[in-house]
């Protein structure tokens, strides 16, 4: 356990030396939700009813540009491959380098988006819970592209490939993010199924998506 969170804190603590994959999903964040406005024009009723949908597509886009680097670093470095004769499980490994992509890149981008809202006329009942169906869906992002960041390894900073990998399996994270937040909004009562299977979702991408990955890595390095 104890090197379980070694590799976490060293994972977040090169992310914020580096400061470069954090600083571009937030920038690609901001600079996403500024330009919609602009495009949709100035009705607010619209822009407030899209403005779900809106932050949590940006905010996956976002993370999904930082996804590469969960294992890339490591594997050109040489050290991937020492984690992966270690004694710890490389599943253990890849959770552990999940849940700092989730901490260092998710979890700001959802501190992030109530002020992006403002931009949006989004309600102000629906920031609360905008904030809540982030930080319970996001770790769904993280575990999941990390298999595909695992699957990517010898492509070469293959961001187009990831994307087509991963994206498909972001849909029920988005739809279930996207309906909690309306479900406010709309006063429909189906908020607490819709946080609920985003739990689960985010459940079951923690507890599956590291063996995922470590199978993906062992096929990688061989």
């Amino acid at each position: 356990m104890k090197q379980f969170f070694q590799i976490v804190q060293r994972d977040l603590t090169l992310a914020l030396r580096e400061g470069g994959a954090v600083g571009t999903a937030l920038g690609f964040y901001l600079i996403v939700i500024s330009i919609l406005p602009l495009g949709l024009g100035p009705d607010l009723n619209l822009l407030s009813r899209i403005a779900p949908g809106i932050l949590w597509v940006a905010l996956l886009l976002s993370a999904l540009l930082s996804i590469g680097r969960i294992f890339e670093n490591d594997y050109e470095d040489g050290s991937l491959e020492v984690l992966a004769l270690g004694q710890m499980p490389l599943a253990a490994t890849a959770a552990a380098k999940s849940l700092a992509h989730w901490i260092s890149t998710a979890i700001p981008l959802a501190m992030l988006a109530p002020v992006l809202g403002l931009l949006l006329n989004l309600d102000i009942d629906a920031y609360g819970v905008l904030v809540l169906s982030m930080l319970v869906g996001t770790p769904a992002i993280s575990f999941i592209g990390a298999i595909g960041g695992a699957l990517t390894l010898q492509a070469g900073r293959g961001g187009l490939l990831l994307s087509l990998l991963i994206l498909p399996l972001y849909i029920p994270t988005l739809i279930f993010g996207i309906s909690t937040v309306s479900a406010i909004l709309l006063d429909d009562g189906s908020f607490g199924s819709s946080i609920m299977i985003l739990a689960a979702i985010s459940l079951a991408s923690i507890v599956l998506a590291p063996l995922a990955a470590a199978a993906a890595i062992k096929l990688q390095i061989g």
